[in-house]
């Protein structure tokens, strides 16, 4: 009887409290941004220059200041929707690809043609406030491909 008093006090019933959220705290988690991928797909790209300058030293003048716009773009989408990145995610273990030069910078292009193609439909879906962000992002990329040739 007290137990019930006590419940109709606090403005509640004399059920039991499972399932009305008073002592859970554990809210689902929000559903995926659609710019996650393209975040994603920002640190992997970071990753694959980081890893052609490892297989090729000579490289690190012409391919570090690709991958740190990379990850920089990475950090402003993770920005954009609020929030953080994977942890680790930044450090990411990307696999050269095998032979000289010449083949790395192949694969480079490759990579950010597609990661052009990816954020420039990004920006066409996105909503006005996304899509500076976005087209930045698409110009960049493009712009990676040719300092690539």
């Amino acid at each position: 009887m007290l137990r019930a008093g006590a419940l109709l006090a606090a403005g509640g019933s004399t059920g039991p409290l499972t399932g009305c959220d008073l002592f859970d705290g554990d809210e689902p988690p929000p559903p995926p941004d659609p710019l996650e991928p393209l975040a994603g797909e920002s640190r992997e790209l970071a990753a694959r220059h980081r890893a052609a300058i490892a297989a090729d030293p000579g490289l690190a003048d012409r391919l570090t200041p690709i991958a740190e716009a990379h990850a920089a773009h990475a950090d402003e989408i993770h920005r954009l929707i609020g929030r953080p990145a994977p942890s680790g995610a930044a450090t990411g273990g990307a696999t050269p690809t095998p032979g000289g030069r010449a083949a790395l910078l192949a694969a480079l292009r490759e990579a950010e043609q597609r990661g052009r193609q990816s954020a420039a439909k990004a920006c066409a879906e996105a909503p006005g406030e996304r899509a500076a962000l976005l087209g930045s992002v698409a110009a960049a990329r493009a712009t990676h491909v040719e300092a690539l040739t």
